[in-house]
């Protein structure tokens, strides 16, 4: 009884570490910058007694673009362990297999060809995003499936990349005609540069954590079988089919979700639950909790010091975590 409490125990401990992690590296974002807050003024802004300047940076720069940053690695995350459990291949990641890129491709025409300014239509861009994602994927696992195999793994993870660099392409000429500022948000978007950064985006992406982390977790047991094989899940009375597409389509709602508003990130989905499995064990139920707060303190981090790299726009986030994250891929690539 006792052996079976250590893991949990461990667990709950990793998670409180992490926590305060984000905590602090929220805290020391917010006084880097060329916009910032002093640690010893920001108790006192944070409880409203604050100057105008502080609590304007605070609550309506840094303290959305926070929230953003670590609720869309905290999605890609939790994608990217969905789509590493149902595929059964630990290199699944919602931007490497092409997921991000539908998403983008959906963005991107909603962008240049709808009638109003993007910021009218901030809580629809999940779902326009959901869109060009679930096509996508629906295309890329009839292409890696087979009636005798199943769906392979590892056609899965190349069919995925041959998607994305192909849905990267039809992005390039779709905006090689428009004027240059709709070219410039797009080229941006491309690089994963968070460009939704005021509070209505937060709204935008909390309801889609708040309803599909619980169910993912629920659904963890199921996670555990389909990763090990279909005979498995089987035997143990697992509804394969009816799992499988409910998880997936969970995967790509979230990675839409987050990628609508932070631009086209990749890796987050890879590394975290690789690091949380290191730290935790392969079990969904202990690891999953632990993969979302490593994502969304790895794009947190990822955003705080691109912003702070250069001058005057930054470096995207995107771009710092595929400097991590591209190694880290063809290190377990070559290893696989």
């Amino acid at each position: 009884m006792i052996k079976q409490l250590q893991p949990a125990r461990y667990q709950k401990m990793i998670l409180v570490v992490f926590t305060v992690v984000i905590l602090i590296t929220m805290v020391l974002a917010l006084s880097v910058g060329s916009s910032s807050v002093s640690y010893d003024r920001l108790i006192p802004t944070l409880l409203g007694q604050g100057t105008f300047v502080d609590e304007f940076v605070l609550f309506s720069i840094r303290l959305p673009r926070m929230l953003v940053t670590l609720l869309a690695g905290m999605a890609l995350a939790l994608s990217g362990c969905v789509l590493q459990g149902v595929t059964r291949n630990e290199l699944a990641d919602p931007g490497i297999i092409g997921i991000n890129a539908g998403a983008g491709l959906g963005v991107t025409v909603f962008f240049l060809f709808a009638p109003l300014e993007v910021g009218t239509f901030v809580y629809i861009l999940p779902i326009v995003a959901f869109l060009g994602a679930l096509i996508t994927a629906i295309f890329i696992y009839l292409f890696s499936y087979n009636r005798v195999e199943g769906m392979q793994p590892m056609k899965f993870i190349i069919t995925g990349v041959g998607f994305s660099l192909a849905l990267s392409g039809v992005m390039i000429v779709l905006i090689s005609s428009v004027d240059r500022v709709k070219v410039d948000f797009i080229s941006r978007w491309l690089a994963g540069n968070v460009w939704g950064t005021d509070w209505p985006f937060v709204i935008a992406l909390l309801p889609w954590l708040i309803i599909l982390t619980p169910f993912i977790l629920y659904k963890c047991r199921s996670l555990n079988l389909l990763a090990l094989n279909e005979g498995t899940a089987i035997g143990a009375g697992v509804p394969i089919q009816k799992d499988r597409i409910l998880l997936m389509l969970a995967a790509v709602a979230l990675a839409a979700s987050a990628v609508s508003v932070t631009g086209g990130i990749a890796f987050i989905g890879l590394m975290a639950p690789h690091i949380a499995r290191a730290l935790v064990g392969p079990r969904h139920q202990l690891f999953v909790p632990v993969a979302i707060l490593i994502g969304g303190w790895l794009l947190l981090v990822a955003d705080t010091i691109g912003r702070n790299l250069s001058d005057p726009d930054g470096l995207p986030a995107g771009i710092v975590v595929a400097l991590i994250g591209a190694p880290y891929f063809l290190y377990l690539l070559l290893k696989k």
